[in-house]
């Protein structure tokens, strides 16, 4: 998933923003609780997509990795069915000397 944010120290990431991806890996034994072909056995794709995105346009931090913890956090309180989440955040156009395509975190939680 990829959103343009306001996160970071820098007064000029705060100003004009940046580019983050998020992967978002959920733990959910799908061979023993999905059994029939409906949605409400599952968590839906699209409802974790709708948590992320609004949580990030309305959340700016100093530091990714608060956002990583913070998010993990609001994850787990949404979908307390999921055994497990990883979140892997990427930022882009970080203002520091250096040849690299992005700075990346992981966090990681379960029940």
């Amino acid at each position: 998933m990829a959103f343009n944010t306001y996160n970071g120290v820098f007064a000029e990431e705060k100003k004009l923003g940046q580019k983050i991806e998020i992967d978002c890996e959920m733990d959910y034994p799908i061979e023993t609780l999905v059994r029939t072909d409906e949605l409400d056995e599952t968590v839906s794709y699209a409802d974790v997509y709708e948590t992320i995105a609004e949580f990030v346009a309305h959340h700016n931090y100093n530091l990714i990795e608060s956002l990583a913890n913070n998010l993990l956090r609001e994850l787990f309180k949404t979908y307390p069915m999921l055994d497990g989440i990883r979140l892997r955040i990427r930022k882009y156009s970080v203002p520091i000397a250096g040849i690299f395509d992005n700075v990346e975190i992981e966090v990681a939680g379960s029940k």
